[in-house]
């Protein structure tokens, strides 16, 4: 029954990962296809590639995911198989209705709903999940806004003498490296997530004695979200590219290029941050050097409930699926 556990534990953490390179297609590429630097089709395989590459940088993210929600000895592998259901089923909720809410906060909300659930708040280990969970995923969309805007005004001023078709030329060639860097970042950061989750059942189930990554596991989930990614998820990348603000390619390289660099010195402090939000946000903080009417509010508002809603959704769907499992 044990080894049965877990290796359903190991196909829902990998299915997540999958469904999250699927879901987080539009953080990588929505910009460049929008400002048709590139193709849908190279926007995908690049960022299925450098997703890949992202995912073996370091697994600093993932000790975090593992150990600071709760420590992994107080809990069983139908804990985990709720908190991923729970945070599965609602990524393919928004998936399906175009919003592009955190993979994220939709697995550590399903894994705290499951630990509410099976053992109560008592065995939270709460001053890890503000200091180390919550805290950065709520001021990296604010970090990424602002490091956006001081990056185009930056970008602005630089440029502020040339014609608009040169500047175009040269900012579709950088975009390409921007997205690059985007598509990258998000590997280091995501895909670290299901490797947390994954070791953690390992040591719950006494098959690792202390909490280390294998490296089977960092190539297992690597891969998964590359084939996540090489989907594509359209119905985001329409919102994320098109709809929040009109992006010429020197917006898309100020946005990608922000957002990767929060997200890249978010993975190496070992802080699990939503790549989806900081991408959103930077898009925002880029509109707002044009004029704050640039920025479509009304779509920026709809993901921001998305956002607000996504933890405490995902955790009452793991809460619901555990007193299921447990009845069965």
């Amino acid at each position: 029954m044990l080894e049965l556990l877990i290796i359903v534990v190991i196909i829902l953490a990998l299915l997540f990962d999958f469904i999250n390179g699927f879901h987080d297609t539009a953080n990588a590429i929505a910009t460049s296809v929008s400002t048709r630097v590139l193709s849908p089709n190279q926007a995908i395989i690049m960022a299925a590639v450098l997703n890949f590459f992202g995912a073996l940088t370091n697994t600093e993210v993932a000790h975090t995911i593992g150990q600071g929600i709760v420590d992994p000895r107080f809990i069983n592998n139908e804990i985990i198989i709720a908190g991923l259901l729970g945070a599965i089923i609602w990524n393919l909720l928004t998936w399906y209705i175009g919003l592009p809410s955190s993979s994220s906060h939709a697995l550590i909300g399903g894994i705290v709903g499951g630990v509410i659930a099976g053992n109560g708040f008592a065995v939270l280990n709460a001053k890890g999940l503000i200091e180390k969970i919550f805290l950065p995923l709520i001021t990296s969309p604010i970090i990424g806004f602002i490091v956006a805007y001081i990056v185009m005004e930056f970008i602005l001023i630089l440029v502020g003498k040339m014609a608009p078709r040169r500047v175009n030329r040269y900012f579709s060639f950088l975009q390409i490296l921007s997205a690059a860097f985007m598509a990258f970042s998000h590997g280091s950061n995501d895909a670290q997530k299901s490797m947390g989750i994954i070791t953690a059942a390992l040591v719950a189930s006494g098959i690792l004695p202390y909490f280390h990554v294998p490296f089977s596991v960092v190539i297992a989930c690597a891969l998964a979200m590359a084939l996540g990614t090489s989907m594509g998820g359209w119905r985001i990348i329409k919102t994320v590219g098109t709809r929040i603000i009109k992006l010429e390619p020197i917006h898309g390289f100020a946005t990608e290029t922000s957002a990767a660099m929060v997200i890249i010195g978010a993975s190496l402090l070992g802080k699990p941050v939503s790549t989806t939000h900081v991408l959103s946000a930077a898009i925002m903080g880029v509109g707002a050097t044009k004029r704050l009417s640039a920025v479509r509010w009304t779509v920026a508002i709809n993901i921001v409930k998305a956002w607000l809603l996504t933890a405490p959704a995902s955790a009452l769907v793991a809460a619901l699926v555990y007193f299921l499992i447990d009845k069965l």
